[in-house]
């Protein structure tokens, strides 16, 4: 799976957003793209391509996805991701494994 991290702190607070691919081969059905939103370890947000919108784990979380899931331009990026993001990666490191 491939793995990508931006971190945020400040004052001791941790907040860290986590892209990543999970796959069984290079084929584009057998690949899920994932972005978590955390805040101090808890993912609150997830995008998830087999969902294909947001969805919230903690109250804060809800909101966000309600939010989000109305804005039509982002969604559709992140479900473009798939493809855009994952694929191309996801062939380099399965034939490096190879």
């Amino acid at each position: 799976a491939l793995l990508f991290i931006t971190v945020y702190t400040a004052d001791g607070f941790y907040e860290f957003v986590e892209d990543h691919c999970v796959f069984n081969s290079t084929k584009l059905d057998d690949i899920e793209y994932i972005r978590s939103y955390y805040y101090n370890k808890l993912e609150y947000t997830r995008f998830s391509s087999s969902v294909g919108k947001y969805v919230g784990y903690t109250e804060y979380g809800v909101r966000n996805a309600e939010y989000w899931n109305k804005d039509t331009g982002n969604l559709a990026a992140m479900r473009a991701a798939k493809e855009t993001y994952c694929l191309n990666n996801v062939g380099n490191d399965h034939e490096a494994a190879l």
